[in-house]
């Protein structure tokens, strides 16, 4: 469920003011993540795409700033978050689909392998916008990347984007950009959002 409120009655009062209308309210960070935890995982049958979008759901859940978002000129509260992933399909195209987060993995799994395999056989986007903030997510698995930005184009949405995990002696490392709009949240929430990040990966087992 999603209802507008009103930006002065909440902590986001004044970034509301200062970069609702500002050219380019976007933000991003960049952080290099232990995944090794993700890669043993995935060897036992578990998709690391997968793994990476529920750790993400999970770190996001704890902190409010996520279930608020600038919607056009307005402030929007939410109940629910939502993770989106983006699919290869089988045109070699590619489509949106929004996945419901559960806290529950094995849940959260099968939503994930119901939905996506959906969208890519039927070629068509799943939009869970209207009543969930929706968290962006793209794996560039073709290649190993530093980061991305400038992915702004009226999207407020919260965005992480990847590509692949590199190996160091006996680990796996994997760089994320963290993309945000101030209006929803300051540097200081970004980065206890990653640092969770980084904490749901290693509690992975």
């Amino acid at each position: 469920m999603a209802k507008q409120i009103a930006p002065q009655e909440t902590s986001r009062a004044k970034a509301f003011e200062y970069w609702m209308k500002a050219p380019d309210p976007m933000v991003t960070f960049f952080k290099t993540l232990d995944v090794t935890n993700l890669v043993k995982a995935s060897r036992k049958g578990k998709k690391f795409n997968m793994l990476m979008m529920y750790c993400i759901g999970r770190s996001a859940v704890k902190i409010k700033e996520f279930y608020i978002l600038p919607v056009g000129d307005k402030l929007m509260q939410y109940d629910s978050v939502a993770v989106n992933a983006i699919v290869k399909n089988r045109k070699d195209d590619i489509n949106s689909c929004d996945l419901h987060f559960s806290d529950d993995p094995d849940v959260f799994e099968k939503e994930y392998l119901k939905y996506t395999a959906l969208s890519a056989e039927n070629c068509c986007d799943r939009d869970l916008s209207a009543d969930n903030m929706v968290i962006g997510t793209s794996a560039i698995i073709e290649t190993e990347i530093d980061g991305a930005v400038s992915l702004y184009s009226g999207f407020n949405n919260p965005f992480v984007i990847w590509g692949r995990y590199r190996k160091k002696l006996f680990r796996y490392y994997l760089p994320v950009s963290f993309q945000f709009h101030h209006t929803q949240m300051d540097g200081s929430h970004a980065g206890r959002f990653l640092e969770a990040l980084q904490n749901e990966i290693n509690s992975i087992r």
